[in-house]
C-alpha cells in the first residue's frame, strides 16, 4: 500500500521533483531510519519501500516527458520514417494508428506517435454514412511508411470532474499527434516485430479473417470486441445502452474471460498430460501434471492477453495468474490478500500509468470483491456427495452469484467514476453473465481460430451466426430495460473527503462476519450518492465557460435554475461535445434536467451538440433564432439517427425584448431584432454562415451583485446596434465570435468595460481565434482576459464580495499537461 500511495502521489504533482529534493528526502529517510526503535521495522520497511517506488516513477516520468515534440516542429510539416506499432483503426474516411518513428526531418519528433490518415476530401461532419467508404491501402502492423505530417502537442479539453484526454495519451506513451499530408510512401513489410508489434500484427490478422463473417449482423462489433479487444468498431448508441444496463464490463475482455480461457487450457493440459507416456513411462511421474496445466493455462492466458490488447484488466488477470502459477510449481503458501498485493505493486511497477486508468479501480475492485465475498459467505456443510449433473450446475450458480455481488459491489465506485448509477443492472447481469461469459465469448474465439484455417469458413459462418443470435436475443429485453425512464440515475461528483468516507463503506460491507458496525458499511456511502453540489443564493449565479475545443458551450445556474447557451461542436458522425462535456458536465453537478436551453445560432460549432444533449436530458424550454425541430430532424436524418429523442417542451425563438426573471436574477435578449425573413420559422440551413453569425442570439444575465453578456457570434455592425441601443457596462463578456478580429470592437469593448472576458477557443485553431489584436484591446480596458484554449473551463462566481474566478489548467496543473504560450504568466493566481 505504501508503494502504490507513493506512485499515486507523483501523479498528482505539477512538476517533478528536483534530484537534491530527492536526496534531501534519503537523507531523512536514513536518519529517522536509525531513529525508529526496532519494533517500528515495518513502518521503516514500507518507509523505504515508498522512496524507491516514488524514485522510479519520478524517473520514469522524466524519460517520457524529455521524449516530447520539439517546439520549433509544433504546427509543422516534418517528413518521418515510421513503422506501424498499433491495430489500425478504421472509419470510412480516415484510418488512425500508433506508430514508432525510426527517423525524422527535422529532428525532434518523439519516439511513439499517433497518425490519422484522412481521405482525400472533406466528407464533413455527418460522414460518409451513405456513400462508399473511402479506399485506403491495407495496413499492418510492422509495416514501414514514409511520410510528410503535420505533427501537434496532444491537445484535450479540460473541464471539471471531466476525461483528461492529455493524461490519457500520456498514459499511453503517445507525445505528438500527425496528419498526413500528401501520398505516404511503402517502405518495406519488417514482418513479426518483437512481441508487442507481433501480437498486435496476429490482431489484425484476426480482425481480416472475422469481418466477412461479422458483416451485417448487428452486434457483429461486440464480437470483433470480445475477441481481441478492437471496441473502436462499436458505436455510440450501443455504448449507450450498455452503460445504462450496466453490462460496459463484459463487453469487454474481463479477468473472467481470460481467466475461463486460460482454465480450459488447464484442464486440457491436465487430462492430456496424465495420459501421455514417453518410453512406456507416463510423463506425470517426471513433472507431475499439476505443474504441467500450471504452465499451460499460464501459456493460454499470455496469448490470449496479448490478443486482447494487454489492457490493465488483462495485465491483472495474467500477472495474478502468473503468481498462482509460480506458487503452485514451487508450493509456496500466498493468501489471498498478498496475492492481490502483489499483483497491484508489479502491475504498476511495469506501468506507473495504469493508476490513471479507471479499468486498474474496477478490475481491482471487482477481484477484491470476489474474494471477500467467497472467503466470509462459507459453505454449506453436508455429508452427501452431489453427483456431477449437481456438481456443475452449483458451480454455474456460484459463479453467476459472485459475478452478481462484483455488480452490486461495484456501484458505488462506477457512481463515483461515472457519476451516474444503473438501477437495472444486478437484474440484466442475472442473464447477460452466463449468455456472454458461456455462449458469446466462447463462440467468437472458436469463430476466429476457425476463420484462419483455410477450408473452415463454413464452420466459422456457422459460429458467428450461433453467438450473434445468441447475443442478439440477449439484447432484446436489456435494449426494452436501458430505455426504461428510471434504469439509470444521476450522481454528482463528490468531493474527495466524502469520496474517501464512501470507499471505507464499501471495504467495511464486504469485510469479514464480526467487524464493529459491518452492516452500517452501505449506509456510509450514502452521503457521497446523494451529495449535490451547492447552488448559488439569492440573487447570484455561476458561469461555467467550457472547454469545448472551437466552439460554444457555457452552463449559468441560480438558486433553482440552469440555463445551457450553446451545446457545441459536432466533430464527425459519432463525436459531438454535447456528448463528450456538456451532458458529463451537468450529470457531475448532479442535475437530471436542463430548464432553458438557448442556441445562439445553428452553426456547427454552437448547436453541434444538440441532439446528444436532448437525447441525455430532458429540457423545459429551448430559444433559437431557428426552427430547432426542423433543424434537428435534418441532423438525425444526415446521421441516419432514429434513436428516442424529446424535444423541449415549449420552444420559442429568441429575440430583442422577450425576458424573464428566475431566483433574483433577470434575463433579457438584446438580440436579434424580428427581421422578415431571418426570424421566427426560417430553417437554418437555408442561411449562409454569415447571416446565422448576424441573426445570433445576444443574451444578458443580470444578478442582485454583477452580470453576465453572452453574444454568440455578432460581428462589429451587430456591436455597434447594441451600444447605440443603451448598451452598458457589464462585468463579464463572452468574446463575440470567439474573439475574431471581425468582432470586439473598440466602441462595444469601451461601452461594455467588463472585468472579466472569456473567449472560447480551439487549441491553434486554424481560425487564429483569438486575434492578438482583440485580446489586446479587452486587456487595455483593464479586463482580465481568460481563453479556455489556454485555461481550460472558467468558472465565475458572483457573490456579495465580489467575483471569484476559477480556471481548470491553473487549479489543478498537472505534469502532463501541454505547455501553453504566455497560458500562466498573464492571469491573475
Amino acid at each position: 500500500m505504501a508503494m502504490l500511495c507513493a506512485a499515486g502521489s507523483v501523479h498528482l504533482l505539477p512538476v517533478m521533483p528536483s534530484t537534491g529534493a530527492l536526496g534531501m528526502t534519503l537523507v531523512a529517510l536514513l536518519v529517522a531510519g536509525r531513529a525508529l526503535p526496532v519494533w517500528a521495522n515495518g513502518v521503516r520497511y514500507a518507509a523505504w519501500a515508498a522512496f524507491i517506488m516514488f524514485a522510479l516513477t519520478v524517473w520514469r516520468v522524466e524519460s517520457r516527458l524529455a521524449d516530447h515534440l520539439a517546439p520549433d516542429n509544433e504546427d509543422k510539416v516534418s517528413r518521418v520514417v515510421l513503422r506501424i506499432a498499433g491495430l489500425p483503426r478504421q472509419s470510412p474516411d480516415s484510418r488512425q494508428f500508433e506508430a514508432e518513428v525510426l527517423s525524422s526531418r527535422p529532428q525532434g519528433v518523439p519516439s511513439q506517435i499517433m497518425v490519422s490518415w484522412n481521405a482525400p476530401g472533406y466528407a464533413g461532419v455527418y460522414g460518409r454514412r451513405d456513400a462508399t467508404p473511402a479506399e485506403f491501402p491495407e495496413l499492418v502492423p510492422g509495416q514501414v511508411w514514409q511520410m510528410a505530417l503535420t505533427l501537434r502537442t496532444p491537445s484535450g479539453a479540460r473541464n471539471p470532474s471531466a476525461f483528461d484526454y492529455e493524461a490519457y495519451v500520456f498514459a499511453q506513451g503517445v507525445r505528438a499527434k500527425g496528419s498526413v499530408r500528401g501520398s505516404p510512401k511503402f517502405v518495406r513489410d519488417d514482418g513479426w516485430v518483437g512481441v508487442s508489434g507481433s501480437a498486435q500484427r496476429a490482431r489484425h490478422y484476426v480482425r481480416e479473417a472475422m469481418q466477412p463473417y461479422l458483416e451485417g449482423k448487428r452486434y457483429g462489433a461486440v464480437l470483433l470486441a470480445l475477441t481481441i479487444g478492437d471496441q473502436a468498431s462499436v458505436g455510440p448508441q450501443d455504448w449507450l445502452v450498455f452503460n445504462r444496463a450496466g453490462l460496459t464490463h463484459l463487453v469487454s475482455i474481463s479477468g473472467s474471460h481470460i481467466t475461463m480461457i486460460a482454465a480450459a487450457g488447464g484442464l486440457a493440459m491436465l487430462a492430456l498430460w496424465r495420459r501421455l507416456r514417453l518410453r512406456g513411462r507416463g510423463v506425470a511421474e517426471q513433472v507431475p501434471a499439476q505443474v504441467a496445466a500450471a504452465l499451460a493455462a499460464l501459456l493460454v492466458a499470455w496469448l490470449y492477453c496479448l490478443l486482447a490488447g494487454w489492457g490493465v484488466p488483462a495485465r491483472r488477470t495474467f500477472l495474478m495468474l502468473a503468481v498462482v502459477a509460480v506458487a503452485q510449481i514451487l508450493r509456496l503458501p500466498l493468501s489471498l490478500s498478498r496475492l492481490l498485493a502483489a499483483v497491484a505493486v508489479i502491475v504498476v511497477l511495469l506501468d506507473p500509468w495504469a493508476l490513471f486508468a479507471s479499468g486498474f479501480w474496477l478490475s481491482f475492485g471487482a477481484v477484491y470483491i470476489l474474494m471477500a465475498s467467497a472467503r466470509w459467505w462459507g459453505q454449506r456443510v453436508s455429508g452427501e456427495q452431489p453427483g456431477r449433473r449437481v456438481t456443475v450446475m452449483r458451480a454455474i450458480w456460484v459463479a453467476v452469484w459472485m459475478q452478481l455481488a462484483i455488480t452490486a459491489g461495484l456501484m458505488p465506485l462506477l457512481a463515483l467514476i461515472f457519476n451516474d448509477v444503473s438501477v437495472v443492472s444486478p437484474l440484466v447481469n442475472a442473464y447477460a453473465i452466463p449468455v456472454i461469459s458461456l455462449i458469446v465469448t466462447p463462440l467468437s474465439l472458436l469463430c476466429a481460430a476457425a476463420a484462419l484455417v483455410p477450408g473452415f469458413g463454413w464452420l466459422a459462418a456457422l459460429l458467428a451466426w450461433v453467438g450473434h443470435g445468441a447475443l442478439d436475443l440477449m439484447m432484446v429485453p436489456t435494449v426494452w430495460l436501458a430505455q426504461w425512464p428510471w434504469s439509470s440515475f444521476t450522481v454528482a461528483a463528490a468531493p474527495l473527503g466524502l469520496t474517501v468516507w464512501a470507499i471505507f463503506g464499501l471495504l467495511l460491507a464486504i469485510g469479514p462476519y464480526g467487524l464493529p458496525l459491518r452492516g452500517l458499511g452501505w449506509l456510509f456511502m450514502v452521503p457521497a450518492l446523494a451529495w449535490t453540489p451547492p447552488r448559488p443564493g439569492h440573487g447570484q449565479w455561476t458561469l461555467t465557460a467550457l472547454d469545448v475545443g472551437q466552439g460554444s458551450a457555457l452552463v449559468v445556474q441560480t438558486a433553482n435554475r440552469v440555463l445551457v447557451f450553446d451545446t457545441g461542436v459536432r466533430h464527425g458522425p459519432d463525436s459531438d461535445e454535447g456528448a463528450r462535456t456538456v451532458v458529463p458536465y451537468l450529470r457531475s453537478l448532479g442535475l437530471r434536467k436542463i430548464d432553458v436551453l438557448v442556441l445562439s445560432h445553428a452553426d456547427m460549432d454552437h448547436a453541434g451538440g444538440l441532439s446528444s444533449v436532448l437525447k441525455a436530458l430532458p429540457v423545459g424550454q429551448s430559444y433559437a433564432p431557428f426552427d430547432l425541430e426542423a433543424h434537428s430532424a435534418r441532423s438525425r436524418r444526415l446521421l441516419n439517427d432514429d434513436g428516442p429523442l424529446q424535444l423541449p417542451l415549449a420552444r420559442t425563438s429568441c429575440f430583442y425584448g422577450a425576458h424573464w426573471a428566475v431566483d433574483g436574477v433577470s434575463f433579457e435578449f438584446l438580440w436579434p431584432v424580428p427581421v422578415a425573413g431571418v426570424l421566427p420559422g426560417t430553417v437554418a440551413p437555408k442561411l449562409s454562415s454569415k447571416q446565422r453569425n448576424k441573426a445570433a442570439c445576444v443574451l444578458r444575465v443580470s444578478g442582485e451583485h454583477h452580470s453576465i453578456l453572452l453574444t454568440g457570434d455578432i460581428g462589429v455592425a451587430e456591436e455597434r446596434q447594441l451600444v447605440r441601443r443603451g448598451l452598458g457596462a457589464v462585468d463579464v463578456v463572452v468574446a463575440p465570435h470567439h474573439g475574431s478580429r471581425f468582432s470586439s470592437s473598440a466602441v462595444f469593448a469601451d461601452a461594455t468595460r467588463p472585468a472579466h472576458v472569456i473567449s472560447q477557443n480551439g487549441w491553434l485553431n486554424r481560425y487564429g481565434h483569438p486575434a492578438p489584436a482583440v485580446q489586446q484591446r479587452w486587456q487595455d480596458q483593464g479586463a482580465q482576459f481568460w481563453r479556455t484554449d489556454w485555461h481550460g473551463a472558467v468558472t465565475l462566481t458572483s457573490t456579495p464580495d465580489g467575483l471569484q474566478v476559477q480556471a481548470e489548467r491553473q487549479t489543478r496543473p498537472r505534469y502532463w499537461q501541454r505547455p501553453d504560450p504566455g497560458g500562466t504568466s498573464d492571469v491573475m493566481p
